[in-house]
């Protein structure tokens, strides 16, 4: 890096933790991805500002806490510390740690509100329709079923809620011209392109931002009756935690840190962070971040990840298998750029044994033992050089230089793909100069000692690079070599380790092979939820149900209907409904949008990449305010519980079903 770039302030953020529960190792990939490129900003000699924290208000927890039996502010106190708890144990050098309850953002972001309300980006208007009280949500006469709530069933009756809206529409196409000019705003440009024409050409709607259903939130200081809706609260965290100041008396970490470098999100909420933030910085009159990175997601396996089914994995229970480090490892180099990436305890073993044992626990152990047999322990730059050692060179310092540029493109499991690109070239490397056939030629002792010095020098620049994805390994290898953490600016050069420099006599296994029935075994039973047994066998059941037959159908009538597979790509949760999800649904070359009332038996996040049966030429309809383009086909149980059809074999999205 050069000289002129240190010091330079560098703002990263990531997106702070609902406190509706403990979370999974999924949400915790986030604030892992941020403290790598935290750490590596700063290796490279950027003055780093490193925030994260807890978004705590919200009708959810209202009802969350009333449920447990304890006040909204007992309830995310409790739920605050156990994020940071999880965060700690990751090893995550985050700078700050804010809460949306802390009374200095509670503050501003009521000073923010008038702000915009004085200046008339805000006003006071109202949800008028027709009200489902279970569901908490209008509909109009178009989106009822029979009558009825299409979510839920029951009656409506007609109702309006006062509430205050922004007008987003106002600052549109100026952050139209924004997002052209800057290409660099959205990352990955499959989100931009997302933004661009699912929300921004077609049009914004005005945005509610204040509530009168529930009460835990932050006041609208003038109007008692509202709290400031969530998006307002949670988004403007990453101002107020610098200091940021609406009367116009901000602090010196806004003046020296903002605009943000880097907000690092999921994928679900970009469009938050890239259409409603940056039109609420433009009302506020301050600089847009630099960029906004929607990561993808960490999936189980089948690609299930719910609380509610009790099959989540989580950061500490991984910890105690596998150790911190090999949970970062893992977590960062299986997540793609922009595809969502999966974890199970077998995948994780797995790549222990190959990378973390054999490819890097092992070169550290052979290379620090063959120094103490052969030279006890001295590590001796002779300059009795070969053509494999030029070869050698180059690929470490071609790694080295690879590691930045993904660095720099945010493509940190490719960065750490190159890293072990070194480690592994080391390897090959030994079995190329065979020290052990050297050994037994006291000719060729200056050249034995050559070879230890370059592996030597080539795990400390290997190491040196690692030390921001897996800092304690790092230490420990740099501990075992006697000598410290290069610079990242050093790395290039081969030939700085100390010569004469001593190894420590007894080398540390980094990594131990894991026996994979063992680890099952210990998963299972630690961590696996049992399944309920009853007390006393009762008698089986024939596990039917009987319907009331429907009128015969002609085949004329069924032909009319196409049945083909879709593939999930993305689901969330309806915010005006307690019952629906929309998912949008790839069928061949389209993405069609589908709402389906399943809430109450999957989670949206299950939902993703999953195969299912969809009725595709069904009249659009819309519910909720969105418009569905299609259904999904269900199968229900006597309680209600709801199961999607998926095809028995894997079959390409769009295909028919005959």
């Amino acid at each position: 890096m050069c000289e002129n770039c240190k010091k330079t302030p560098y703002y990263i953020t990531t997106a702070i933790a609902y406190t509706s529960g403990k979370p999974h190792i999924g949400n915790c990939y986030e604030i892992v991805l941020a403290d790598s490129i935290a750490r590596y900003k700063r290796a490279q000699g950027y003055d780093v500002r490193f925030m994260t924290g807890t978004d705590e208000h919200g009708q959810k927890i209202e009802l969350k806490a009333a449920e447990a039996g304890v006040t909204p502010k007992e309830f995310v106190d409790k739920v605050a510390g156990i994020i940071k708890e999880n965060w700690d144990l990751l090893n995550t050098s985050y700078d700050k740690f804010i809460r949306t309850t802390d009374r200095d953002h509670e503050v501003q972001i009521q000073k923010i509100f008038r702000k915009l309300y004085e200046q008339g980006d805000i006003y006071k208007g109202y949800y008028e329709g027709l009200y489902c009280t279970p569901c908490e949500s209008f509909f109009t006469e178009s989106q009822l079923v029979d009558g009825k709530c299409p979510d839920c069933g029951r009656p409506v009756q007609p109702a309006k809620e006062e509430a205050y809206f922004f007008k987003m529409s106002k600052y549109a196409d100026r952050l139209i011209a924004h997002i052209n000019a800057h290409p660099e705003f959205i990352q990955p440009e499959s989100r931009k392109n997302e933004m661009m024409n699912n929300f921004l050409l077609p049009g914004l709607q005005d945005l509610c931002v204040s509530r009168t259903s529930f009460k835990w939130g932050i006041p609208v200081d003038f109007d008692d009756k509202h709290v400031v809706y969530v998006w307002l609260d949670a988004l403007s965290n990453y101002i107020t935690g610098l200091g940021y100041d609406a009367d116009g008396n901000s602090g010196e970490l806004y003046k020296k840190y903002w605009p943000a470098d880097l907000h690092l999100i999921g994928k679900d909420i970009i469009r938050f962070h890239t259409i409603y933030w940056p039109i609420f910085l433009m009302a506020l009159g301050e600089p847009l971040p630099k960029q906004v990175f929607g990561h993808p997601w960490l999936l189980q396996g089948d690609g299930k990840m719910s609380k509610s089914k009790g099959n989540v994995i989580y950061a500490d229970d991984l910890a105690s298998i596998f150790g911190v480090d090999a949970v970062r490892y893992f977590v960062l180099h299986e997540m793609p750029f922009d595809n969502d990436g999966v974890i199970t305890w077998e995948l994780v073993t797995e790549r222990v044994n190959s990378d973390l044992a054999n490819t890097l626990g092992n070169l550290v152990n052979r290379t620090i033992a063959m120094s103490n047999k052969y030279f006890g322990g001295s590590v001796r730059n002779t300059g009795v050089s070969e053509e494999v050692d030029d070869d050698l060179h180059n690929t470490i310092a071609a790694a080295v230089k690879k590691v930045d540029s993904k660095m720099d493109d945010l493509r940190v499991a490719d960065a750490l793909t190159e890293i072990f690109n070194i480690f592994k070239r080391c390897n090959k490397y030994i079995d190329e100069t065979m020290p052990w056939a050297l050994a037994k030629d006291e000719a060729k002792k200056d050249r034995l000692a050559q070879v230890l010095y370059n592996l030597c020098e080539g795990i400390t620049i290997g190491a040196s690079l690692l030390e921001s994805f897996m800092p304690e390994t790092a230490a420990r290898i740099m501990s075992q070599l006697n000598t410290e953490v290069r610079p990242l600016a050093d790395c290039c050069t081969f030939g700085l380790y100390p010569d004469g420099n001593k190894v420590t006599e007894k080398p540390e296994i980094l990594f131990a092979r894991l026996d994979m029935e063992k680890v099952m075994e210990e998963v299972n039973e630690k961590f696996m939820k049992p399944a309920a047994e009853p007390e006393e066998p009762e008698p089986e059941e024939e596990n039917v149900i009987d319907v009331e037959q429907k009128p015969e159908a002609e085949y004329d009538d069924f032909a009319k209907l196409q049945f083909r597979i879709g593939e999930i790509i993305s689901c969330e949760a309806v915010k005006k409904s307690k019952k629906l999800l929309c998912s949008q649904v790839k069928i061949g070359s389209e993405v069609k949008q589908i709402l389906s009332g399943i809430r109450s038996s999957y989670d949206p996040e299950e939902l993703v990449g999953k195969k299912v049966l969809v009725l595709t030429n069904l009249k659009p309809r819309k519910l909720a305010g969105l418009e569905s383009e299609g259904m999904l086909l269900l199968a229900e149980d006597a309680e209600g519980t709801l199961s999607l059809l998926t095809p028995e074999r894997d079959m390409p999205a769009g295909a028919p079903v005959e």
